[in-house]
């Protein structure tokens, strides 16, 4: 089982590796069937099983997402633009722009509204399957613990008052309409000026996103007794005015202190237990009267949480001076 989700790993990795250099002519069944050892039929089947998406869809998605940024954030020509990702021409370009996005790429550049990107997919999101991040091999790296002061921006996310945990809180919002996790994390991606992603289109999608829990006293008391309310979004510049999707909110963050509690990277199919009994354990046991700060549990504080296994796992709590 293992292997299949490695598999899909390695085609999602080669696909924006190949769309990132603009090689599309690589981007076939029949040089990924060369290049993995399987045949055509198994490697269409294999990905459609893991995805449920097929992978000329995949494929044509993504880089429609890529392209996208290019029309939002670069000043290249539409022209130049389409014929970089693989379209023969600008109207063959603006046709599947806008089937996608119900908008023209024209009209996307002069305003550019949240739209649905296909993100890419993580066939090891230990959260949503049940493999990886099995082993409780030790990790070299200690928890940093360190104090920051985050200075004010705006929130914008999706909430659930009831869920307990990521797989949970994915699990509540798909019942709703148009807040499962595919559409919520591609109106995200599409947002421009996050705060947390790191590089546009030369990273994978989804950077910049984050799971947070907010202080509310309708939320659901958590293991250290603060009703606390799920949510996923991304943070923005305090002067954002941007478009607010429809099944989003907005909430402004005022500046201030923050206790950080920091691991490494590290190998999530390996490793992602063990680090997250580590950081768990180093909150836990931290000293905070020794520190000269508490945790500050005013109601509207926001408790960020970081799961980028390449960079880092990070909570961000907010403190206070005692």
């Amino acid at each position: 089982m293992s292997e299949w989700y490695s598999l899909v790993q390695t085609i999602v990795e080669e696909v924006d590796e190949c769309i990132k250099k603009c090689k599309d002519e690589v981007l076939t069944l029949s040089s990924l069937s060369k290049k993995l050892g399987y045949s055509e039929f198994y490697i269409s089947r294999k990905f459609i099983e893991i995805s449920g998406i097929h992978f000329r869809d995949y494929l044509r998605y993504r880089t429609l997402a890529f392209a996208l940024k290019e029309v939002r954030d670069s000043s290249k020509g539409l022209l130049e633009i389409a014929l970089d990702y693989g379209f023969s021409s600008h109207e063959a370009f603006s046709r599947s722009f806008k089937e996608v996005y119900g908008i023209t790429p024209s009209a996307y550049r002069s305003n550019p509204v949240p739209v649905v990107l296909r993100t890419i997919i993580k066939p090891f999101d230990c959260y949503l399957i049940s493999i990886g991040g099995v082993s409780m091999k030790d990790t070299a790296d200690d928890v940093k613990v360190y104090f920051v002061t985050i200075p004010a921006h705006k929130y914008l996310h999706i909430r659930n008052y009831e869920s307990n945990g990521y797989w949970n809180f994915w699990q509540k919002q798909s019942q709703i309409p148009e807040q499962d996790c595919e559409t919520i994390c591609g109106l995200l991606d599409s947002i421009q000026g996050k705060l947390d992603d790191i590089g546009g289109t030369e990273t994978n999608s989804g950077s910049g996103q984050i799971m947070a829990f907010i202080n509310e006293p309708t939320g659901r008391v958590c293991s250290w007794g603060i009703p606390l309310a799920e949510s996923y979004g991304v943070r923005l510049p305090a002067d954002y005015c941007g478009e607010i999707p429809k099944q989003m909110q907005m909430m402004d963050v005022s500046e201030g202190e923050y206790i950080v509690f920091e691991h490494g990277p590290f190998n999530v199919q390996t490793q992602n237990q063990s680090v997250e009994k580590k950081i768990e354990e180093t909150m836990e046991n931290f000293d905070y009267k020794a520190s000269g700060y508490c945790l500050d549990t005013t109601q509207g504080r926001v408790f960020y949480f970081y799961h980028n296994p390449e960079q880092f796992w990070k909570y961000i709590r907010p403190v206070k001076k005692l």
